[in-house]
């Protein structure tokens, strides 16, 4: 059985997207992607930046790519954990310590992305909601979080 401190859920206007985190490759990005997420902060954001065959890309309350959060940002957790598939990973600038709330979901195999960006979750069920998000950078009516929920 799944642990519920470690499910994050992401409604999105088709439907749930069950998230298993991943405390053991990235505790300080899972700890602040819950707390966030308790506070309602990814509630009503888009998925501005999302490619075919590559990733979708949200949680900048601004929708430019360029916003963060109010918490400080991050340093690097690189692991081993491949991009594939249903991986979560997060977003940042050229600094590797820059993460701070934008995260992206892997479509397809980005192993490319491998050791450069920290991997702190995997999509355990309704895959198939994200790969329904509008397409653009951005797109022209995108995709949004409904509400983002961690726990059963």
């Amino acid at each position: 059985m799944a642990d519920p401190e470690n499910t994050l859920t992401i409604t999105l206007e088709t439907g749930d997207v069950v998230i298993t985190l991943r405390p053991d490759l990235a505790p300080k990005h899972v700890e602040q992607i819950s707390t966030l997420a308790k506070e309602g902060f990814y509630d009503g954001v888009v998925f501005h930046r999302v490619i075919p065959g590559f990733m979708a890309q949200g949680g900048d309350p601004t929708g430019s790519g360029m916003g963060g959060s109010h918490l400080p940002n991050i340093p690097a957790e690189f692991s081993r954990e491949p991009h594939v598939r249903g991986v979560c990973s997060m977003a940042r600038s050229s600094n590797p310590n820059s993460a701070n709330s934008q995260f992206f979901i892997c479509f397809d195999d980005a192993r490319f992305l491998d050791g450069q960006y920290t991997v702190w979750g995997v999509v355990e069920s309704g895959m198939e909601h994200v790969d329904a998000l509008p397409k653009g950078e951005p797109p022209r009516t995108p995709g949004k979080i409904v509400k983002m929920t961690v726990g059963a």
